[in-house]
C-alpha cells in the first residue's frame, strides 16, 4: 500500500489567504488586524469577490498544475526525439492544446516554480537560483484563488522554502490549505511533510505524490468546491531510481538511462491515472490540466547522459533553448475540445494571470507588476505576443537542499522537542538580497539575460570584468541558435538591448522592495 496523507482536509472550511502575503510590510505596519488585510486583498484583486462556500460552476473551472523535474523538451513520445515512452502524455497532446513554444521562466527549478506561484520573474523577489525561496510579501496564485472560493493543495516537490509548519514560506504559509510536500526532489519511498509533520511513505515517488493529490481532489469534488491542485513531481531529477517495471521497456539501454526514462514512464502512468480519476469523478470536462517541466534536462550532454532537448542548444542551467524550452500541454475538454498545436511563445510566467483570468479574479488593480500575460485570448489561435518574454539568470549561487536529510533532521528535532533551523530564514533572505543588490550597483547588470521577441532572441551575456557581449538569433530559421546575427543587425540589437535593460532595471527596483511601497501616505 502506498503512503499518503491521512484522509482528511481543510477543504470544507478553508481560511482566508494568510495575512502576511496580502500587502506590503508598510501596509502591515499600519493595519495589523486580520480583517483589514483580508479586506484589502479582496478589494485589490477581486472584482467582485466570490463567497468561499459557493459551489462549482462553469464560470470557475478546476485547475491541476503538473510539473516534471528536469524533463527535456524532447523527452515526450509525441516529438519522437528520445526513447521516452509516454502514451498518456501523447494522448493528451493529440486531443488538447499542445504548446510547442513554451518556456520555463528560468533554466533551474526553484525560480521557475516561483514564476508559477506569482506570474513574476523570480529575480523580482530574490529567488535567483535553485534552493532559494519565495518572498513572503508575494501574492501567490493559491492566495489569489482563495478569494474566488477555491480549495488549494500542493503535492510533491516544493523547493521554494521550508516545509516546516512554522515557516513563513512553506506551502501552508503560501496559500495552500492541504500540502504533502518535499523540500526538493525525491525518488522511491520518500519522506514527505504533511502540513509540517514528517511522514514516511512506501512506493514510487510520482505515485506517492499522485495518491495524495487524488485524495484532495476527491474531497473537493465531494464538497462541491472548485480546486487548485499543484502536483510537482520529483522526477526525472538525478539520482535516478526507477521501479523494475518502469525500467523494463528500456532494457536495451545502459542502466542509468533505464532509470531516467523509467522515471518519465512513471510520471506518464500517474498522468493517466489522474485523467481517469477526473473522468470517474465527473469533473474532467470542467478541469484544466496543465503539464510542463521546470527546465531542460541536466547537462552537459554525453553518450550516457540522459535527457533530450530535441536538438535544441545546450541544457539545464543555460538560457539557450535547450535549457528553457519545455514540453507543455493544456487539456480542458469543455473549452479546448478541438486538438491544436500552438506556436504562440508562452512561459510559466503566464500560468498565474491565465488562471486568475479564468477564475474571474481581476488583475486590473494588481499592485505588484506581472511579467506574464493571460493566455486565454490565444487558446484558439496564434497571434503575435503583445510583449516579449524576459529571462535573467546567473546573478547568484544556488544552495543545496537534500530532501531526505533535511526531513530526517526535521523529524528528529520534532521528536526531541527542539527547533530545527531551515535555510532561507528571513535573515538569510535579507542578506542574500542585499549582497546581490550591492553587486549590481557595483558592477552593473550582471549575469546572462535574454529578450525573446519572437522570432528574434537577444542574449546579453556579462563576461569577466565589465565585458558584455550580445548574441542575436532568428528562432524560426535557426532553432539551434547556431548563427549569431548580432553583427549583421546592429539596429535590432540596439532596440532590443534598450528594452531588455529597461526591464532589468525594473526587476532591480522590485528586488529593492519598491513593489511593496505605498504610492501615497
Amino acid at each position: 500500500m502506498h503512503g499518503r496523507p491521512t484522509s482528511h482536509s481543510t477543504a470544507g472550511s478553508l481560511p482566508f489567504p494568510s495575512w502576511r502575503a496580502c500587502t506590503a510590510r508598510s501596509l502591515l505596519a499600519r493595519w495589523k488586524s486580520l480583517p483589514c488585510v483580508v479586506f484589502l486583498l479582496t478589494t485589490i484583486l477581486v472584482g467582485p469577490a466570490l463567497s468561499a462556500g459557493q459551489s462549482n460552476n462553469p464560470a470557475r473551472p478546476n485547475f491541476v498544475l503538473c510539473m516534471a523535474d528536469d524533463q527535456g523538451w524532447g523527452d515526450v513520445g509525441y516529438y519522437g526525439k528520445s526513447p521516452a515512452i509516454t502514451p498518456n502524455l501523447d494522448a493528451m497532446a493529440r486531443s488538447a492544446l499542445r504548446m510547442d513554444r513554451f518556456y520555463a521562466a528560468c533554466p533551474v527549478c526553484s525560480p521557475t516554480r516561483g514564476s508559477v506561484m506569482t506570474g513574476r520573474h523570480p529575480n523580482r523577489f530574490a529567488c535567483f537560483e535553485w534552493g532559494h525561496s519565495l518572498r513572503p510579501e508575494e501574492i501567490t496564485v493559491a492566495e489569489a484563488l482563495h478569494t474566488a472560493g477555491y480549495a488549494t493543495g500542493h503535492f510533491g516537490k516544493w523547493h521554494l522554502g521550508s516545509v516546516a509548519a512554522d515557516s513563513d514560506v512553506s506551502p501552508g504559509a503560501s496559500g495552500f490549505d492541504e500540502w504533502f510536500s518535499s523540500p526538493n526532489f525525491f525518488d522511491l519511498n520518500p519522506l514527505m511533510s504533511h502540513r509540517g509533520k514528517v511522514v514516511a511513505t512506501k512506493g514510487e515517488g510520482s505515485q506517492v505524490t499522485m495518491d495524495a493529490a487524488l485524495d484532495f481532489i476527491r474531497q473537493c469534488v465531494q464538497r462541491d468546491r472548485p480546486f487548485l491542485a499543484v502536483i510537482w513531481f520529483g522526477s526525472p531529477h538525478s539520482p535516478h531510481h526507477a521501479l523494475p517495471k518502469d525500467r523494463k521497456p528500456y532494457a536495451d539501454l545502459p542502466e542509468r538511462l533505464q532509470h531516467y526514462y523509467g522515471e518519465i514512464t512513471a510520471i506518464d502512468r500517474e498522468m493517466g491515472r489522474l485523467r481517469r480519476e477526473l473522468r470517474k469523478l465527473g469533473v474532467a470536462d470542467h478541469t484544466l490540466v496543465w503539464y510542463t517541466s521546470d527546465n531542460g534536462p541536466q547537462g552537459p550532454a554525453g553518450r550516457n547522459r540522459p535527457g533530450s532537448t530535441g536538438g535544441l542548444r545546450d541544457r539545464k542551467g543555460t538560457l539557450y533553448e535547450g535549457g528553457i524550452r519545455v514540453p507543455a500541454i493544456l487539456e480542458w475538454p469543455e473549452r479546448l475540445g478541438r486538438p491544436r498545436v500552438s506556436k504562440f511563445p508562452a512561459s510559466t510566467l503566464d500560468i498565474y494571470p491565465t488562471l486568475l483570468d479564468l477564475a474571474g479574479v481581476s488583475l486590473r488593480d494588481q499592485v505588484q507588476p506581472l511579467d506574464g500575460i493571460s493566455l486565454v485570448p490565444y487558446f484558439d489561435h496564434d497571434a503575435p505576443r503583445p510583449r516579449p518574454l524576459p529571462f535573467w539568470a546567473r546573478i547568484d549561487r544556488g544552495r543545496s537542499m537534500p530532501s531526505r536529510k533535511m526531513l530526517q533532521e526535521m523529524q528528529e528535532a520534532a521528536r526531541s522537542g527542539r527547533p530545527y533551523r531551515w535555510p532561507n530564514t528571513p535573515a538569510d533572505r535579507a542578506e542574500r538580497t542585499k549582497r546581490v543588490v550591492e553587486r549590481i550597483e557595483r558592477e552593473g547588470l550582471v549575469g546572462h539575460a535574454v529578450w525573446l521577441d519572437w522570432p528574434y532572441k537577444l542574449h546579453r551575456i556579462r563576461g569577466r570584468g565589465a565585458t558584455v557581449r550580445f548574441e542575436l538569433y532568428h528562432l524560426d530559421d535557426d532553432p539551434a541558435e547556431s548563427h549569431n546575427l548580432a553583427d549583421a543587425q546592429p539596429d535590432r540589437v540596439a532596440r532590443m538591448r534598450k528594452e531588455l535593460e529597461a526591464w532589468q532595471r525594473s526587476v532591480v527596483a522590485s528586488l529593492k522592495g519598491d513593489d511593496y511601497k505605498l504610492d501615497n501616505n
